[in-house]
């Protein structure tokens, strides 16, 4: 994610409309570096984690300027699943629309997948939806049932995907260039990528098992979101 980007996703999950910001352990060497300047305006509420990330100098300066910082041992879990449990425990009291997580798409492959799998956790944890943005993607997983899709704010990139992880998905969908009509998708059969958008301006999608949302965000038009 270019410095410039990433500056304006920050600007948009750590406005005044947050409710509570938080990094998984090595997340904060990330905010810290592309805040450089600004480090006191984008703190985050705590830092949680095995701590074997975040640099010395990083934890020093979150740790004077108030920051919670909880160690989460428990090597079962990903940083990242373990910082959304704790996330979810101190929220419990506020109304809140969704949770947007920053980072977590790109870099090494097996972190990425990590990322999903903690998706799949979330299920368990929430009902509120758990988004995942990086640079020009986002994913979220759809629960079992139907959902309702306002894809015409202009802030949409061109294409979408719909990936059934973990098990097979019987899937109908409208307002998709290639829609699908109880159709089976399962690794080995067909998974809908590179799929894009009838011009309706909503999509639809019913599916009977958790089914992996992923769509495109236009790069030009991110700062709009601040």
């Amino acid at each position: 994610m270019s410095t410039k980007k990433a500056k304006s996703a920050i600007q948009l999950a750590l406005s005044n409309s947050a409710v509570m910001k938080a990094c998984a352990d090595g997340g904060a060497n990330q905010l810290y570096q592309i805040t450089e300047g600004m480090q006191d305006r984008f703190l985050p509420d705590f830092i949680a984690g095995d701590l074997d990330s975040i640099r010395p100098e990083v934890r020093e300066f979150y740790n004077a300027k108030g920051c919670e910082i909880t160690k989460t041992p428990d090597q079962d879990f990903t940083d990242f699943t373990k910082c959304l449990s704790l996330l979810l425990k101190k929220l419990k009291e506020n109304e809140v629309d969704a949770i947007v997580t920053l980072g977590g798409l790109a870099g090494r492959f097996d972190q990425t997948m990590a990322t999903v799998e903690t998706l799949f956790h979330a299920k368990n944890m929430t009902s509120l939806p758990v988004l995942v943005i990086q640079d020009s993607s986002l994913a979220c997983l759809l629960q079992p049932g139907q959902h309702i899709l306002k894809v015409a704010t202009g802030l949409e990139g061109e294409w979408c995907g719909l990936i059934p992880v973990g098990q097979s998905c019987i899937v109908t969908t409208t307002g998709l260039k290639w829609n699908l009509t109880n159709q089976l998708l399962k690794f080995g059969v067909l998974v809908s990528t590179s799929n894009t958008y009838d011009g309706s301006g909503t999509v639809t999608v019913k599916t009977d098992q958790p089914l992996l949302w992923t769509m495109g965000i236009k790069k030009d038009q991110t700062d709009e979101l601040i």
